[in-house]
């Protein structure tokens, strides 16, 4: 071999061990997760996992804490204003923000990607309705004006949809705000591929259901976050999550359930994350009288809500007693120091007033299905033992979803059980369990016809009230209410448990968008 060549080839190897080294250096996070990504443009993608990449690759006007939904916060907004009839909201916008290719951020880019989420008709465009028009009053101002009042208006901009992406990139690649976007834009497969964003990471790969890979954005205006690299792989079955967690091939399992985190805890290697999730379930008690018969007797109704044994299913599955079907964490929601308490004497007490002192038969239907780790046919068992100590006798009636689900759409079921997680992070979605609402009125058929003038009266102000102060009280009051009036007992908010290696710090679970990747480090 000559002097060049074993020059060159020295070269090479000097390279490639540079190389190696670099790649050592490089801080990598592996997630493991059941990948449900319908989309990453974020005028089209709503599953969970698109927001999970969306919250970092992107970011909103405004924002929720990292623990809940509790408030609003600005994030690419510093602030605003509201106009006294509710219909108008004025942002201004942070100085100095960049998008990942070095553009700066403008109120111009803002009217795009709302009125191309609008436009488009992706399945998270239903967000957007209300919004009569969005201008840009300046560089840094803009204006959304509402057709009617929305008091849930905020926390829909918290939503990832309304992501604001860089509209110069973004209609280099074919996209549009135009009014027909749905049939003319073009830029879905950019966006599938790489990210048009202002978030601490760049999309830098997604090949459907096998892998996403994310790629920290140096040009981020905020905190670098502290991985460089974020690999997302597909594990379907939670059994091969938590195999793949212990032998270390992965940092973080997302969707393990109840039974596999059994003996978990034990190991040194494995830190386990556990807290309230999003999800109440509830009994469903209709109150058509003809239908239904004892369901609709607020005194049977009231029974059953006294008779539950509502420490016994956290027990069962960890969580909290929720105040009523709003769930804890949310704006507004009371925590589970108001929750209600088992009283089988008054229980005993208003079945005797209602007439059936002696027993009363019911069916309670249910979907044979399990949900987030917690098995409803056991829950089902523990509601008619729970039942038969007050002298209601339950004849179990499971089926499975689809057809347990049909009879619940359509108002058929007289006592059903089932769970329920908020469309929108706004106790404005809370609505849907009064009079009115979709779950009141539709599948316990508890219409205005049938409700107290003061929850329609509640309900009427909440739907237009825009004061934080006014909302709270308020909501509160529809929480007191839903205690003890109505169709429905909400008995568990179960937990919602992640495993990861226990040198990883700062997980938070959370409700709009499961994991912020960007909080997440490595003990060193």
């Amino acid at each position: 071999m000559n002097k060049v060549r074993v020059l060159l080839f020295l070269l090479i190897v000097l390279s490639l061990a540079t190389g190696v080294a670099q790649a050592q250096e490089e801080r990598i996070l592996v997630i493991g997760h059941a990948e449900s990504t319908d989309s990453l443009d974020p005028a089209r993608g709503y599953t969970q996992t698109t927001g999970i990449i969306n919250r970092v690759t992107y970011e909103t006007l405004v924002t929720f804490p990292d623990e809940d939904a509790s408030e609003i916060l600005p994030l690419l907004a510093t602030d605003w204003t509201i106009s006294d009839d509710g219909l108008t909201y004025t942002f201004n916008l942070r100085e100095g923000v960049t998008f990942a290719n070095g553009d700066p951020l403008t109120a111009e880019d803002v009217v795009f990607s709302v009125n191309r989420l609008k436009y488009v008709q992706g399945s998270p465009s239903f967000l957007t309705a209300g919004i009569a028009d969005v201008t840009a009053d300046d560089e840094s101002t803009v204006t959304f004006t509402l057709s009617a009042p929305n008091p849930a208006f905020l926390a829909n901009l918290a939503n990832n949809a309304f992501s604001i992406t860089n509209a110069e990139q973004v209609r280099a690649a074919g996209g549009t705000d135009a009014e027909d976007a749905a049939s003319t834009d073009a830029a879905e497969s950019f966006l599938n591929s790489t990210s048009a964003g202002t978030g601490p990471y760049i999309l830098e790969a997604w090949d459907p259901q096998v892998q996403t890979v994310l790629v920290r954005n140096e040009n981020y205006w905020g905190e670098q976050p502290y991985f460089d690299r974020i690999i997302i792989t597909n594990i379907p079955e939670a059994a091969a999550q938590k195999a793949a967690l212990e032998s270390g091939e992965i940092d973080l399992a997302l969707d393990l359930t109840s039974d596999q985190m059994v003996g978990m805890d034990q190991n040194p290697d494995i830190a386990i994350s556990r807290g309230p999730g999003n999800i109440v379930h509830f009994l469903l008690m209709n109150a058509n009288a003809e239908q239904c018969g004892p369901t609709a007797d607020p005194r049977v109704q009231n029974a059953i809500r006294a008779a539950l044994d509502y420490e016994g299913y956290i027990e069962l599955w960890g969580g909290i007693t929720p105040a009523s079907p709003m769930a804890y964490g949310m704006f507004t929601a009371y925590g589970p120091e108001h929750a209600p308490s088992r009283d089988l004497d008054a229980a005993r007490a208003l079945l005797e007033e209602a007439g059936y002192g002696d027993g009363l038969d019911l069916t309670l239907e249910y979907p044979n299905f399990t949900f987030q780790g917690v098995n409803m046919d056991t829950n089902a068992q523990k509601i008619q033992a729970d039942l038969a100590e007050v002298g209601i006798n339950i004849t179990l009636a499971p089926s499975e979803l689809q057809v347990a689900l049909e009879a619940y759409r359509t108002g058929q079921q007289c006592l059903g059980y089932w769970f329920w997680g908020p469309d929108i992070l706004d106790p404005i979605d809370t609505l849907s369990f009064v009079p009115g609402g979709k779950v009141a009125a539709e599948r316990a058929l508890w219409t205005e016809d049938l409700a107290d003038p003061e929850i329609l009266e509640l309900r009427d102000r909440a739907l237009v009230a825009t004061d934080p102060e006014e909302r709270i009280e308020i909501f509160q009051q529809i929480q007191d209410y839903l205690q003890n009036n109505g169709s429905f007992a909400a008995f568990l908010q179960p937990d919602v448990q992640t495993a990861f290696r226990a040198d990883i710090q700062g997980y938070i679970w959370h409700p709009q968008w499961l994991v912020d990747v960007s909080r997440l480090s490595r003990a060193e």
